[in-house]
């Protein structure tokens, strides 16, 4: 039995991935979504990689699409079953429905006026009722900070809700009251 060096295998790798790799990126492209593309190709160089002795020496690009075609497949089972199992969740442990906030258009406006961080921290308090020394462990930032950050956001969310609200209503300035 002949013993390849690690370095004569890792040249072989690289001329392989050289090889075949725009033909195997085209042909992944063409058969799954995007976001499953970098996946599938990596798991299919690292079968490349691990029977690398198994490969074709002459002519390595049909072996290696059947092991791309069992990547895909792989990876389309696995999306079928994740798919199937988020499915199953909702059905047993449906989501708990988010504050009734949609109902308060005024308010999600003003939040989407704070800085994301100060957003983050405004709903950890308000919806997850989590303390500043908590949301200080989520976001990395001490409780002093917190404290101080949620302070000033909910003062500007009362300033922006009372600009929003205001209708105007009532005694304009200068004007006189009527008996």
């Amino acid at each position: 039995m002949e013993t390849v060096s690690e370095a004569e295998r890792a040249t072989r790798f690289t001329r392989l991935a050289h090889e075949v790799g725009e033909p195997l990126r085209r042909y992944v492209v063409r058969r799954a979504p995007a976001a499953m593309v970098d996946d599938v190709l990596a798991d299919t160089f690292l079968v490349l990689w691990r029977r690398l002795d198994d490969v074709p020496t002459d002519d390595p690009l049909p072996w290696a699409y059947a092991v791309a075609r069992r990547c895909l497949a792989n990876a389309h089972r696995g999306a079928r079953r994740q798919l199937s199992l988020v499915e199953r969740i909702g059905r047993l442990d449906p989501p708990l429905p988010r504050p009734d906030i949609e109902e308060h258009p005024d308010l999600l406006a003003a939040l989407d006026q704070l800085p994301a961080l100060d957003r983050e921290i405004v709903t950890l308090w308000a919806w997850e009722h989590l303390a500043p020394r908590e949301i200080a462990d989520v976001t990395g930032l001490t409780a002093n900070a917190v404290s101080i950050r949620l302070h000033r956001a909910k003062r500007r969310l009362a300033a922006d809700l009372d600009r929003k609200t205001h209708d105007g209503a009532g005694q304009e300035p200068g004007e006189e009251r009527r008996r």
